[in-house]
C-alpha cells in the first residue's frame, strides 16, 4: 500500500516566492514604507522633545529638592512620575503592539500582501501546484532551487518586474 502511495507524493508539483522580494519591487508597497517611516520619525520626534523636558525637570528638582517642604517635594515627584508616565503611553499608543503605527501598516500594506496571495493562489491553481511556499517570511527553508523561485512571475501578473526597482 505504501509503495502504491509513494509515486503520487513524489509527482505533486511545488514551487517558491519571496514575498519580501515582491513587496520590495511594488511601487505601492515603497509609498507605504515612506509614509509609515516619516509618521513613525514626526512620533519619535516628539518622544525625544518630551524625553528633554523630563531630563529638564527631573534636574530642576535635584537641585531645589533640599529647599522645598516635604508637600512640595511630593508634588513635584509626582509631576516627574507623572510626565514619565505620559511619555511611556505615548510610546505605547504610537509605537506599541496594538498602536496607530501597527494600525497603519495594517491598513497599507495587508492589501497588497492580499494581492500577492490572491495573485499567488491563481498561478498555483494555473500551473497545478500542491504547495507554494513564502522564501521571504519567517522560512525554515535551508535551500531552494532557483529554478522553483516564481517571484518574478508573480511580479508580471501584479504588473511589476525587478527591473522596476
Amino acid at each position: 500500500l505504501c509503495l502504491v502511495a509513494a509515486p503520487s507524493l513524489f509527482a505533486q508539483r511545488y514551487a517558491y516566492v519571496d514575498s519580501k522580494y515582491i513587496l520590495e519591487n511594488m511601487d505601492e508597497y515603497k509609498d507605504a514604507q515612506v509614509e509609515l517611516d516619516a509618521m513613525s520619525k514626526k512620533w519619535q520626534e516628539t518622544i525625544e522633545a518630551k524625553m528633554v523636558e523630563l531630563g529638564r525637570l527631573r534636574r530642576a528638582f535635584d537641585a531645589e529638592k533640599i529647599l522645598l517642604t516635604k508637600e512640595l517635594q511630593i508634588q513635584k515627584e509626582t509631576e516627574v512620575k507623572s510626565q514619565e508616565k505620559e511619555i511611556r503611553d505615548y510610546q505605547r499608543e504610537k509605537f506599541g503592539v496594538n498602536g496607530e503605527l501597527f494600525k497603519k501598516r495594517q491598513e497599507l500594506i495587508q492589501p497588497l500582501q492580499d494581492e500577492i496571495f490572491n495573485a499567488i493562489k491563481e498561478l498555483a491553481k494555473e500551473r497545478s501546484y500542491a504547495l507554494v511556499f513564502d522564501k521571504g517570511i519567517n522560512t525554515n527553508i535551508l535551500f531552494s532551487d532557483p529554478k522553483y523561485d516564481k517571484s518574478d512571475v508573480i511580479l508580471k501578473k501584479l504588473g511589476y518586474s525587478a527591473s522596476d526597482k
